[in-house]
């Protein structure tokens, strides 16, 4: 890695904290020696950026620090655009667009001759639609529900055509690759169930809210049935 892109990245680092960081700390994100963010450190420091601490107690950058235009490395970019497929090509319609506006923003910000670099250039990794809204069905609908805390009254079958009314309290959901299911809590069955987003074959809003507990929550239920899966937003 190039000089100026660790410096970058060790900006980005410490503003994305709200704590000092040491060195032991930043030297295993960015994979190089103590010694290295000593004196990036210093760079930094002596080129103008506002970097508060020292040695051995950690580093922050003061309040309205500033860094330069948004900087990513070729496969950053790629990733970040790889990431914005997979969402146009598996989520709901409002999901869609919120990527599309996304990397609006992102092609805004980009150093011009980032910008001209990429604009003709291919990509070898794409992620074609594959019967998307039929995978996401409801998804606006369920996510409202999840974020306004409305229980969800919803009419699904099973893997077996069986047909089933309930009401339930949509948690959250959760992509397995080529499936999105509901995580929720069943108030007949008065336990944690999950659903098929293509199985439910209607879903209502209703105006009756919700309360979550200790024993019925989102990150309850990865707790349980998913631990190695964090729920932390950027992890």
């Amino acid at each position: 890695m190039r000089k100026s892109e660790r410096l970058l990245q060790l900006l980005v680092l410490l503003r994305g904290r709200r704590r000092a960081s040491t060195a032991n700390e930043l030297a295993d994100r960015l994979q190089v020696s103590e010694r290295t963010i000593y004196r990036d450190i210093q760079s930094l420091q002596l080129s103008g950026v506002d970097i508060a601490g020292e040695a051995g107690v950690g580093y922050s950058l003061r309040p309205g620090s500033g860094i330069p235009p948004l900087m990513f490395t070729a496969s950053e970019l790629e990733a970040l655009v790889l990431g914005i497929r997979l969402v146009k090509g598996w989520a709901d319609d409002e999901l869609c667009a919120a990527a599309d506006s996304a990397q609006d923003k992102i092609k805004a910000v980009l150093p011009p001759h980032t910008q001209q670099e990429h604009e003709h250039k291919s990509t070898k990794y794409l992620v074609p639609d594959m019967h998307r809204r039929e995978n996401a069905k409801h998804g606006v609908l369920i996510r409202a529900g999840i974020d306004g805390m409305k229980v969800l009254q919803i009419k699904y079958r099973d893997e077996k055509g069986k047909a089933t009314e309930r009401h339930v309290k949509p948690l959250g959901m959760m992509f397995w690759g080529s499936r999105w299911t509901l995580v929720s809590w069943c108030k007949l069955r008065d336990d944690y169930r999950t659903f098929r987003l293509d199985r439910i074959a209607s879903a209502r809003l209703t105006e009756q809210g919700f309360n979550t507990s200790a024993q019925c929550n989102f990150e309850h239920f990865i707790k349980q049935y998913a631990p190695g899966i964090s729920t932390g937003f950027w992890d």
